[in-house]
């Protein structure tokens, strides 16, 4: 790893106690006279009577009733933190909405917030007619309803999502972290270890494939290899907590590790157990990479290592020199990540990262580094690398061996541009 640059050297996670102090001492070296820092008190001025030491308004009277929301609701202050649904594009039969990854913490995507993508609109099912039938290469072919799936032993596990083409190779590439990868979210799912399921089957010889089929107007299918069916697989039907919202394929969906999100079929209503794979539209024409040369790469399933700062980033406004921490998300399909480095010179050095805790296998892992802005122009970014040894590429690596035909699977290095006054840009657009 490259050493760090003086300011590095200050700034590294072995002096966060003398982060933390500094930062103090300059919050108190800004104060105002109505007791808030500069930059907070040019943002308070449109009612100064709620501002210490003043009684805020909303304590002198009582709030809101619970029985108002039958479902919670976030803050009416949080209504711009939306899902990320481009107006250039026909929103209904294929189609998607991606994750507002700026403007969230931690590792867990709320369900709301979940990026969607569909292939023929969302149906609507009854979770009372719906059946999941598995034939094929089986000794007992076997239909189940959802009360038979909800029988077998449950599992809950954090895992992230991802579309394959998210992002494309190709220019204009997205203002913010949402447009560059928001088609990205990480969950806690429920369900029932495929696994198991297929042992009550019972397998035969030459079971190599499970061809899965959803119940969407598309009939989307994909072919799994056996080996990952009998991994870490599962039949999901709860989703951080409650049942699977439509969109995410209620009442059950495939769920698969680090495979690339289009093979994680939703709405699940068969599973063919073969010894070829199908060879289905979505990994033929659609999902294979284009190499200069005029082949195809077939069957690549796993998401490979990638981060991106999610703060500060595209859109967003560093309002004053000085502290800053820089935050953002790393992931891989092949495992843990194992370390997340940041460069606020443009990649001439680099200084690793703090990762936050639980660091899980094909999640999402958070990642911080305190940072010195000095007021001049600076380009940030951040690379991982996952306990395979892999380490996250730049656009011109990936480009010089795909060609730019290529559509999916875009793990590059994505770089951030700070202006002098502050604002924040796509280095690479």
């Amino acid at each position: 790893m490259t050493e760090p640059t003086a300011i590095g050297k200050g700034l590294a996670v072995s002096s966060r106690r003398r982060f933390l102090r500094e930062a103090s001492a300059l919050v108190g070296g800004v104060v105002v006279a109505n007791g808030l820092p500069s930059s907070a008190a040019s943002a308070a001025t449109e009612n100064t009577n709620n501002l210490p030491p003043s009684v805020p308004e909303w304590m002198k009277t009582p709030g809101a009733p619970m029985g108002s929301q039958l479902y919670g609701a976030p803050s009416p202050f949080e209504k711009d933190v939306i899902k990320n649904i481009s107006k250039d594009l026909p929103q209904y039969l294929s189609a998607s909405g991606r994750t507002p990854l700026q403007d969230l913490d931690g590792i867990i995507t709320p369900n709301g917030l979940f990026y969607e993508r569909h292939h023929g609109g969302v149906p609507s099912i009854d979770p009372a007619q719906h059946r999941l039938m598995l034939h094929g290469l089986v000794d007992r072919p076997l239909i189940f309803t959802m009360d038979d799936l909800r029988r077998f032993p449950s599992q809950s596990r954090i895992h992230f999502l991802e579309c394959s083409g998210n992002p494309a190779y190709t220019k204009p590439f997205g203002k913010t972290a949402s447009d560059l990868v928001g088609l990205l979210s990480c969950a806690e799912w429920t369900g029932v270890s495929l696994k198991l399921v297929l042992q009550e089957a019972g397998l035969q010889a030459g079971a190599k494939w499970v061809v899965a089929e959803g119940a969407d107007a598309a009939a989307l299918t994909r072919s799994i290899p056996i080996e990952k069916c009998l991994d870490d697989a599962m039949l999901a039907y709860s989703q951080n907590g409650e049942r699977l919202r439509p969109q995410q394929g209620y009442p059950l969906r495939l769920l698969l590790p680090g495979f690339e999100g289009n093979m994680n079929v939703k709405w699940l209503r068969r599973l063919h157990v073969t010894a070829e794979p199908a060879y289905s539209r979505e990994e033929t024409s659609k999902y294979t990479d284009l190499m200069p040369d005029g082949t195809s790469r077939e069957f690549t399933f796993y998401m490979e290592a990638k981060s991106i700062i999610t703060k500060p980033s595209g859109g967003q406004r560093l309002t004053t020199p000085g502290f800053h921490e820089i935050t953002g998300i790393a992931w891989s399909g092949h495992g843990k990540i194992k370390r997340v480095d940041v460069s606020v010179d443009d990649g001439k050095s680099w200084q690793e990262a703090q990762l936050q805790e639980p660091i899980l296998t094909r999640a999402l892992t958070r990642f911080r580094l305190p940072w010195h802005w000095d007021g001049q122009p600076a380009v940030i970014q951040s690379r991982a690398i996952d306990e395979t040894g892999y380490v996250q590429p730049t656009l011109a690596e990936l480009l010089g061996a795909r060609g730019e035909n290529s559509f999916y699977h875009n793990n590059a290095i994505w770089p951030w541009r700070i202006a002098s006054d502050g604002e924040v840009t796509n280095a690479a657009a």
